[in-house]
């Protein structure tokens, strides 16, 4: 394996007055709470500030800042809220930064189409089959989580 040569490496470390995209200081190991913590300072906003706008608990958004709370059963639409929410106030992040400093897979985009398919088929078969195709979707969520 051959080794870079460090004088023709450029990173971060190398230049420490340079600042960092939002998208690869979540890549360096941000979790929930310090991105949120983050990106609270820089817009200037709080806490209650966020979960107001964002339509979620204050002792949930405040559980999760202490890292008391996990957030693998969080519905991603609240992610995806918090995310658009801190993009109004002038934060660059992106619901990607979001799901992976909750440690959560970015669910796909949804497709009004692609819903409507997938309903029009459930509907159309018989009970037994619908309880099997929602247990094989349920394995399926289950199995993409990150751990």
């Amino acid at each position: 394996m051959q080794m870079a040569d460090p004088q023709n490496v450029t990173s971060h470390q190398n230049h420490p007055g340079e600042t960092r995209p939002a998208e690869e200081r979540a890549r360096q190991g941000e979790d929930l709470a310090a991105l949120l913590a983050r990106l609270l300072e820089e817009t200037g906003k709080t806490q209650k500030d966020l979960a107001t706008a964002s339509a979620i608990p204050y002792a949930t958004l405040n559980a999760w800042m202490k890292r008391t709370r996990g957030t693998s059963r969080v519905d991603p639409d609240k992610f995806r809220t918090l995310a658009e929410t801190l993009r109004t106030w002038g934060a660059e992040v992106t619901p990607k930064q979001v799901f992976e400093a909750a440690g959560r897979p970015v669910p796909g985009p949804t497709d009004a189409e692609r819903e409507a398919k997938l309903l029009k088929v459930y509907r159309e078969l018989p009970a037994d089959s619908q309880r099997a195709l929602v247990a094989t979707a349920e394995a399926m969520r289950k199995g993409t989580r990150v751990t």
